[in-house]
């Protein structure tokens, strides 16, 4: 599996642990929108934290994310389900770095509020939101689960990237605190996380998501589950077309009448579908 997740308990199962590799995923966005350095490293941050909280629930419940930061990369959107996962950034063009040539996701992401939605098949989605406390995502979102799911945790995340802008290496974990936790193992993980690699460094070097949680938890660990993660998207031509069928017919007869075609692009794939004039005249007559 070349994106996957792996789940293990650890520090005697009074702590979960997730670790993901997505670099594939991660790799496909940035191709897919020729994203530019500091876009690709945010989605792809914002990609692996939704996979990874997407394998904390049941099988078919659905998870979206929005980070509504006012910074030059806009609102960064992403969806999940059973480890699938696909998004996008309002503006994909964005390279911010700092003095030492590291990324500025912070600036580039800017202030705001992360707004998440869970579908969980009960009779209304689930709505939490919380503000943005760094724009780096990890610290957001470990904020995130205190806050709104009052789940001590820890998130990090990363993407790193070779020359030409392609994805060297993404991933990241999640690590949950479990009710009686001993306060000597919260400390002996945070000293862990202070000094250890960042994850886009480890998977670069050839860790694997287990290798990732050995080195948090100095081997004490319990792999429970292994899981493929991938992207994904439910875009369709049929699709389109329902949705040209509800801007009604006037609108429908404006763009006959101007264009003689339309072209409507999918923003979570960047696939672009066209629809002919004879296309939009038979839409036209079904609406009839």
């Amino acid at each position: 599996m070349d994106n996957y997740l792996q789940k293990a308990y650890c520090y005697n199962q009074t702590m979960r642990i997730y670790a993901a590799i997505t670099t594939e995923i991660v790799d496909h966005y940035q191709k897919a929108f020729n994203m530019w350095p500091t876009s690709t490293s945010a989605l792809g941050r914002t990609l692996t934290i939704a996979a990874i909280m997407s394998c904390t629930y049941k099988s078919g419940e659905y998870l979206n994310i929005k980070v509504n930061g006012d910074g030059p990369i806009g609102r960064i959107t992403v969806e999940a389900t059973d480890g699938k996962v696909r998004g996008f950034v309002q503006n994909p063009g964005v390279y911010l770095s700092y003095n030492n040539g590291k990324l500025n996701v912070a600036d580039a992401v800017g202030a705001g509020s992360i707004e998440i939605i869970k579908d969980l098949h009960m009779r209304q989605p689930f709505s939490s939101s919380c503000e943005i406390v760094s724009g780096e995502i990890a610290e957001d979102f470990t904020y995130y689960f205190a806050k709104s799911e009052q789940i001590p945790s820890s998130v990090g995340l990363g993407v790193l990237l070779n020359d030409d802008s392609t994805v060297k290496a993404a991933g990241g974990f999640l690590i949950q605190v479990m009710p009686g936790c001993k306060e000597e193992y919260i400390q002996k993980l945070e000293e862990k996380l202070s000094t250890m690699k960042s994850c886009s460094q480890m998977i670069n070097e050839g860790y694997s998501a287990e290798d990732i949680i050995k080195e948090i938890t100095d081997g004490d660990y319990e792999i429970l589950e292994t899981r493929e993660l991938s992207h994904f998207c439910n875009c369709s031509k049929e699709r389109f077309t329902r949705g040209l069928k509800s801007i009604g017919k006037d609108e429908l007869l404006d763009i006959l009448e101007k264009d003689k075609k339309a072209e409507i692009t999918c923003n979570f794939c960047n696939t672009k579908y066209n629809f002919s004039e004879e296309d939009l005249k038979k839409i036209l007559l079904d609406i009839e």
